[in-house]
């Protein structure tokens, strides 16, 4: 890797939502009824969950994506580039495609989604051209291989990935062939286990361990197993006890904290427990991009942590954060609203 300044922390590509989020429903809509939710909030979802996540650890980040030029182009734009600072010099803006929507319902401490929207106009490759000395990239594994990907990689950029949902339900484990050369894999308990043929998160992360030197399997409320077969460690984080609002992005988020926590060269046990603290955190909040904590609400979780005493287990697994948090800063993060922008006073 080149020995100047890096030009981000952290690039990434991928589409941009925006996330209206309902919560509070007492049950799902049936045909021919209506729902009243308590909650509302919107936001920008979509790849915007984990460029958020990403600032809010101080984090230089970079975002590729196609904006539109609705209404809805303009609020995602507003809050990614001047409410929480993701540098977007390599996105561009198109008239007549218009922005991907994704309503999310939290229920019962988990979400269903629906989701409209359509091919972005350009590919990835065609908007970006990865800066030198770019020291993470963060990518959504797909079986189209993306030159921009192998560009990065060449001049030294670790490779972490996630992995979606496969509409289709087939599982295809061909896929996973794509993780050659990546440093790092995240897949959600789901998709670990389909993908693999495996009855259990931990089964499925030892065999993509086969594939990928680290693995970090979620289980959603559960925590996490992590596998790094480079070094030979292994973590099990247990879940968090937190008053959970809405899990949308709190996988986006999760990741956040891996990639930051392997920036700083963490012990595996250490960097999984951040990204579940981030996580957990997430939870507490509407929307997937600005449920995301910032350094303050870790701070404040961890001053809570550190009065109630009785928690022995979370006082010794989270004590490195005693050492962390003096290096960042404590601003307050902003939260969604139920309307995407309110008119200027």
């Amino acid at each position: 890797m080149s020995d100047e300044a890096p030009s981000f922390d952290v690039l990434l590509s991928g589409t941009v939502f925006l996330d209206i989020i309902f919560t509070g429903l007492p049950r799902p809509p049936a045909p021919g009824t209506e729902v009243w939710a308590d909650g509302l909030g919107s936001c920008p979802g979509g790849i915007a969950n984990l460029a958020v996540a990403l600032r809010r650890l101080e984090l230089r980040t970079g975002l590729s994506a196609a904006f539109g030029e609705d209404v809805y182009a303009d609020f995602c734009w507003e809050v990614l580039a001047e409410q929480e600072k993701v540098d977007l010099g390599h996105c561009r803006r198109f008239y007549g495609w218009h922005t991907p929507v994704t309503v999310s319902m939290a229920m019962d401490h988990d979400r269903s989604m629906v989701t409209h929207g359509h091919q972005p106009p350009v590919t990835a490759d065609e908007l970006l051209d990865p800066p030198p000395s770019t020291r993470a990239c963060f990518v959504h594994l797909q079986a189209e291989d993306e030159a921009w990907v192998r560009k990065a990689k060449e001049g030294g950029a670790l490779l972490f990935a996630d992995i979606g949902w496969d509409r289709t339900e087939a599982w295809a484990p061909d896929l996973l062939t794509r993780l050659d050369g990546y440093d790092a894999f995240l897949p959600n308990s789901v998709e670990a286990m389909s993908y693999t043929r495996s009855s259990t998160p931990e089964l499925a992360a030892e065999r993509l361990a086969e594939l990928v030197p680290v693995v970090v399997v979620t289980r959603g409320g559960g925590g996490a197993v992590a596998v790094d077969s480079a070094t030979g460690e292994r973590a099990d984080v247990p879940g968090l006890s937190v008053a959970a609002l809405d899990p949308t992005g709190a996988g986006d988020v999760f990741g956040a904290g891996f990639v930051l926590g392997t920036l700083e060269g963490w012990p595996l046990a250490q960097r999984v427990r951040f990204a579940n603290l981030c996580a957990a955190l997430s939870t507490q909040h509407f929307g997937g991009s600005l449920s995301a904590p910032g350094w303050a609400d870790i701070a404040m979780w961890w001053r809570t942590v550190r009065r109630r005493a009785r928690d022995e287990r979370e006082l010794r697994e989270y004590g490195f954060l005693e050492d962390v948090l003096p290096q960042h800063g404590v601003d307050e993060v902003r939260r969604a609203s139920a309307t995407i922008r309110l008119a200027p006073k």
